[in-house]
């Protein structure tokens, strides 16, 4: 079998993958639920939420992750043991950024945003850059795939690099925010 049969089934897979992601939407901040939900409830919600963005044998959310995020004050403690809209909504961003940033600076990040704007407006800014993001990462694996395979190994380097680089300086970025909030802090 030679190799561009071999990536045929790659390729129809990847293609399908970016449909689906270059369509997919979060959740619109008026489409969260607005009754209080119990544990295994914000689950199964947050699971069909975020199914397009798991990676194999990564679980995006679990009980003991959401239980530690409210110990580390990183989520809101629950209402009698039930989350509402806010606690969706900072769900969902956690668990897209977590796969960038370490919990404690998406903590910072999100406290240096929350100064300037309310949950709503930082989510709806939050959803306009992950969906133009990824619709462009679509585009560019789209023209790869159909370039074949040398093109789609070119790609992925380059996202990966381009990717630390992004990292590195969101991380810089954060820690100048931190840095900055502690000494108003200081001087209070």
């Amino acid at each position: 079998m030679d190799s561009k049969s071999t990536n045929i089934p790659e390729q129809n897979s990847l293609t399908l993958w970016t449909q689906q992601v270059s369509k997919n939407q979060l959740t619109p901040w008026d489409r969260f639920p607005e009754i209080y939900l119990y544990m295994d409830q914000v689950l199964s919600f947050m699971e069909a939420q975020l199914h397009l963005f798991e990676q194999e044998k990564n679980t995006l959310l679990t009980s003991s992750m959401i239980n530690n995020y409210v110990k580390d004050g990183v989520l809101p403690r629950p209402e009698k043991k039930k989350y509402n809209r806010d606690h969706l909504v900072r769900l969902t961003i956690l668990c897209l950024l977590k796969q960038v940033l370490s919990i404690p600076d998406i903590h910072t990040l999100l406290d240096s945003l929350r100064e300037h704007s309310d949950i709503h407006a930082l989510y709806t800014s939050f959803c306009e850059a992950e969906e133009d993001t990824y619709r462009e990462i679509c585009k560019r694996i789209d023209t790869a795939s159909s370039s074949g395979t040398e093109a789609l190994a070119k790609l992925a380097l380059q996202l990966s690099v381009e990717s630390g680089a992004r990292r590195t300086a969101a991380e810089r970025i954060i820690h100048e925010l931190q840095q900055k909030t502690e000494n108003a802090t200081e001087k209070e």
